[in-house]
């Protein structure tokens, strides 16, 4: 019986002023950080790849090269990489090159730089090639695979395909396919698997930066593409001429220290925690709004949500058409609520969905019945068709967001530990503790055994040449606030915009935060200490339309947005940094 699905992220075209000059940004004043010898000696000894760029998808050059897989043995076994470059329209004037990731971990580099044309600013199109690198281990670059064949990956993959396990029963049988994924990463994944910290991505950066022609990066990273951004920071800090990161993650939080190094990574990253405040301000928002302008506000939004919550722990609700049936379980139900907190109309997915569901888990008249099956059966379809199937050919996208965190991050010893640490995520996030803390039970540490001796732990202090710009988005589901400003205040050179936008990541949500970002990287000016940039689009200042209880107002700010990427879990429903 299929679930509700996750909402991708879609791009659009976002109009831009064209902003000339060459000036780069401005160096910091105080004595500036080196690389140290040891980097230096890893990448240096790399002779600069040759990429043999061919035309491809009929407006972009495609290009692959092999790297070290040990940075420690330049001439050693090398794994392959993938790349895209959009050329910048004005190849006399051009700035050098502009280097994106949409996050993940697992993200593809080559597919954002795909889709640049259609939500980057004009200003960046004109004056910077746009390169997209696909990790290694991911995409169309050389693939990790923790599995023979398909056949024994759903093997595994099958007893995690819930957004996430709710009960005793669910729970075992998580944990028993996580530590069989973890084993089978740390066995048949090797040698790839092992090498695919963050710290290699950057180095890869680092040595494809030359290749380009580059003397220093410009970097806009998204999400988890946010560590990596702040990871090149602290590796290379006089390497770099602008970064970007929307969306922060705290690379200390990320990778976790002896002190918090039991605690399962969420616990430090509070990503549950924002999506909690961000529900309950849409909420209150709505209540206040009043049922002319918000779907969910009869009676009591938050006590109501609640109560749907409860119905559905005690039983799915099965909803029927003329195709078939559609299970949603409790976790299904949270699942598509974190969805919905990803969108720049996050209040208006939120109330209706919740709406959809509280009609037919209560009300009596079969007209209101009808209208919001309709709705919620349209709403799954939609998300359906966009939706990977998963038997053909090999879909190793839950492998490589493993491969990344479990080798970056410091997790708990043992996955039988999860079932009781998540009582204690969903007590300090509800809802929402249980939905981000599964996705990392097969990082354990008695189970994911294969380790990176190279992965980059810290310090994330450096003082770098050039300032890094970090974008924080108050209502980000998937990458809380309080990140961006804990990260800022650990990097000495850079400035935190903040945002009031809903959904996760700011680019694109407002002419405020997309003129301070691309200022910055054609520029080199730094938005004012202390800016906040006003989301456009804010729910339940519209009055409802008629038709609402199946039709969504379409918002201009979404088309303007970054395909932003995250870990595809198992399940259709999972949240996603």
């Amino acid at each position: 019986m299929p679930h509700l699905s996750r909402r991708l992220l879609s791009a659009g075209l976002i109009a831009g002023v064209l902003v000339t000059g060459l000036a780069a940004p401005a160096a910091a004043a105080t004595k500036t950080d080196k690389t140290s010898t040891l980097e230096r000696k890893r990448v240096d000894s790399v002779p600069t790849p040759k990429l043999g760029w061919y035309k491809c998808y009929d407006y972009a050059e495609c290009a692959t090269t092999k790297l070290p897989l040990d940075y420690d043995q330049p001439q050693g076994a090398k794994t392959e990489i993938a790349l895209v470059r959009i050329k910048a329209k004005d190849q006399k004037h051009k700035l050098g090159s502009l280097f994106l990731n949409p996050g993940g971990p697992g993200g593809s580099g080559t597919s954002i730089a795909l889709a640049a044309p259609n939500f980057l600013s004009p200003a960046l199109l004109q004056k910077f090639d746009v390169i997209g690198v696909d990790p290694r281990g991911v995409a169309n670059s050389a693939n990790v695979k923790c599995f023979k064949s398909v056949k024994d990956q759903s093997a595994v993959l099958g007893q995690m395909n819930v957004a996430f396990p709710y009960g005793k029963t669910e729970e075992a049988r998580y944990v028993k396919g996580a530590k069989q994924l973890g084993r089978a990463c740390s066995t048949t994944g090797k040698p790839l698997s092992g090498a695919m910290s963050t710290a290699e991505v950057v180095r890869d950066m680092d040595v494809l930066r030359r290749a380009v022609g580059d003397k220093k990066l410009t970097y806009l990273g998204f999400s988890y593409g946010t560590a990596i951004g702040q990871y090149y920071a602290n590796m290379f800090p006089d390497r770099f001429r602008a970064i970007v990161v929307d969306g922060v993650l705290d690379p200390e939080h990320w990778v976790g220290t002896k002190k918090t190094a039991n605690q399962e990574q969420d616990e430090r990253l509070k990503s549950a925690d924002g999506a909690y405040r961000a529900l309950r301000e849409i909420l209150k928002r709505c209540d206040k709004a009043g049922e002319k302008y918000c779907a969910f506000a009869a009676g009591d939004p938050v006590q109501n949500f609640e109560k749907i919550a409860q119905q559905l722990r005690k039983k799915p609700l099965v909803v029927t058409d003329e195709l078939g049936d559609y299970t949603i379980t409790y976790a299904d139900f949270v699942g598509g609520i974190l969805s919905d907190l990803y969108d720049v109309a996050a209040g208006d997915y939120v109330t209706q969905d919740a709406a959809f569901i509280q009609t037919l888990l209560s009300s009596s008249s079969k007209a209101a019945q009808a209208t919001a099956r309709a709705g919620l059966i349209a709403r799954i379809r939609a998300n359906q068709a966009k939706q990977p199937g998963r038997d053909f050919p090999y879909d190793n996208g839950f492998e490589t967001f493993a491969a990344v965190d479990c080798t970056d991050g410091l997790h708990p010893k043992d996955a039988a530990a999860w079932p009781a640490l998540m009582v204690k995520a969903d007590k300090r996030a509800p809802y929402f503790g249980r939905a981000w803390g599964w996705g990392t039970a097969q990082c354990a540490r008695n189970t994911w055994t294969v380790r990176d001796e190279d992965a980059y732990t810290g310090p994330w202090t450096r003082k770098t040449a050039a300032p890094v710009l970090l974008v924080g988005t108050q209502w980000d589901p998937a990458t809380a606030y309080t990140d961006a400003v804990s990260a800022s205040k650990r990097l000495p050179n850079s400035r935190l915009l903040s945002s009031t936008n809903w959904g996760h990541t700011s680019y694109g949500t407002s002419a405020c935060a997309t003129g301070a970002i691309d200022t910055y990287l054609l520029k080199g000016t730094l938005p004012a200490k202390g800016k906040l940039c006003q989301g456009e689009y804010q729910p339940f200042r519209e009055p409802l339309a008629d038709d609402s209880a199946t039709t969504l107002r379409a918002t201009t700010a979404e088309a303007h947005r970054p395909p932003v990427s995250g870990p595809p879990m198992v399940s259709t429903l999972a949240g996603t940094r």
